[in-house]
């Protein structure tokens, strides 16, 4: 999956923005403010930061040791980094969701209801 796809991705997915934050080379996709995707439009290899379950996270480290790796600049219990070559667009879209469900799965009721209105 190339950087365009894992975009195009992120963007068809329920309540999600794509934002600048930190500079002109990192999107951030968003749910309701609340962050579950980072790439970085310079990154080479590209690469895409995303929230996992700290025993899943760890899991994929071990099996994938040359491509995920803890998250860049992110907590490194919660986040990997992943290499985008590394892995069909199967397998990164499926980590996407998973990165999605946790922090919708996390929103404050209020975020959450007004998310499940969209």
């Amino acid at each position: 999956m190339d950087i365009e796809a894992l975009q195009e991705y992120c963007n068809s997915k329920k309540g999600v923005s794509a934002e600048f934050p930190f500079d002109e080379s990192t999107m951030v996709f968003k749910i309701m403010g609340k962050i579950f995707a980072l790439v970085g439009l310079e990154s080479d290899p590209a690469s895409v930061n995303l929230k996992c379950d700290p025993e899943l996270a760890q899991e994929l480290r071990d099996k994938h040791p040359d491509a995920i790796s803890p998250g860049f600049h992110m907590s490194k219990v919660h986040w990997n980094t992943i290499l985008l070559d590394s892995f069909s667009g199967k397998e990164i879209k499926v980590w996407v969701d998973h990165s999605y469900d946790l922090v919708v799965k996390g929103l404050p009721k209020a975020l959450r209801l007004e998310w499940e209105s969209l």
